[in-house]
């Protein structure tokens, strides 16, 4: 990692998206299909593992995602991403998603996620991304609480990758 790329602060990440849900997002209740709530939110999530790592994102997990409310046919979505921390060559992305009321000017949490990513050269060789830098105190926490969440994931992790070494050609849900 060169001197330039030690370390960059939280705030060069941030992305943000915003999407007004359309009949074709919704299903027979008028409310997003969740899968879709989750492709925006990986795809918010890889414009900031973009900007962070200036590599190219690969989406490795979604460890959590909570759904806290529905979203509605006419809504407008609104996505905004920030990398945790970064790792050697990993980095935790987390997204928090609103809803903007446009009449009340104001809004409402309806989702939120962590995932994980790796930035990859050209060729498909991982590299290494740069340190993050939290700057405010809400940023610092996060920061914290990605490293306990590392924590708790990696046993699981393992645990997982031993699974699959295990599974015959013959396996299958």
């Amino acid at each position: 990692m060169s001197e330039s790329t030690q370390s960059r602060p939280v705030s060069a990440s941030q992305s943000e998206r915003s999407e007004i849900i359309f009949p074709g997002d919704t299903n027979p209740l008028g409310n997003l299909f969740g899968g879709r709530l989750m492709q925006f939110i990986d795809l918010v999530a890889a414009m900031s593992a973009t900007r962070h790592a200036r590599g190219i994102p690969v989406t490795v997990s979604m460890d959590h995602i909570d759904f806290v409310a529905p979203v509605k046919l006419g809504d407008i979505l609104i996505l905004k991403a920030s990398v945790n921390r970064a790792f050697n060559t990993s980095m935790e992305v987390g997204v928090k998603a609103m809803v903007e009321d446009v009449h009340e000017q104001t809004f409402r949490h309806v989702a939120s996620a962590y995932l994980t990513f790796v930035a990859l050269e050209p060729s498909g060789k991982r590299i290494t991304v740069p340190h993050v830098t939290p700057e405010t105190d809400h940023q610092k926490r996060r920061f914290e609480d990605a490293g306990r969440r590392r924590e708790l994931r990696s046993p699981e992790v393992a645990r997982k990758k031993e699974n699959r070494s295990t599974l015959t050609p013959e396996w299958h849900v």
